[in-house]
């Protein structure tokens, strides 16, 4: 505020500030997050692998087809791989297409870790496809996706 004013003036940085901690308590809306869509995770696929070609198989995916919470969804995940030196995974890339942000998460492999394979929890917004992408050693990429209904969501707005 000014001194020199009988009004209240405010400059646009305490507008701003005071803005955004309103919306921060929920008093101002906040505007819509976008969300991915079915034609949006190829492309993310994609720039995350490169140019691998995707093919079916080699990955188990353990998800439950209904879940009555989003914000904590249980989900394990295998590549069957000998997991040697010449020939194993070397990332696990789980993607939920309905998120506002797809990428879930991303576990690194080496022939040391023995086997490819993980067991977490993540939050899935909607019902949708959760899809879980394999690098392979040799440059091969691998693919599978499974229907997850969501009864109450985890990423709300």
């Amino acid at each position: 505020m000014r001194a020199d004013s009988s009004k209240p003036t405010f400059t646009r940085r305490q507008v701003l500030v005071a803005a955004s901690g309103a919306m921060l308590a929920g008093i101002l809306p906040q505007g819509e997050l976008a969300h991915a869509n079915a034609f949006d995770i190829q492309a993310i696929i994609k720039e995350r692998i490169g140019d691998k070609g995707l093919q079916e198989g080699r990955i188990t995916l353990k998800i439950a087809p209904v879940v009555e919470n989003g914000n904590t969804v249980p989900i394990s995940l295998s590549v069957d791989s000998p997991m040697t030196p010449d020939d194993h995974v070397t990332a696990v890339h789980v993607f939920a297409e309905a998120n506002p942000l797809p990428n879930v998460a991303t576990f690194h492999f080496t022939p040391r870790s023995g086997k490819a394979q993980v067991a977490t929890r993540i939050r899935l917004s909607d019902s949708q496809h959760v899809i879980a992408v394999a690098e392979m050693s040799d440059g091969s990429a691998y693919l599978t996706k499974r229907h997850v209904k969501v009864t109450l969501g985890g990423c709300s707005q």
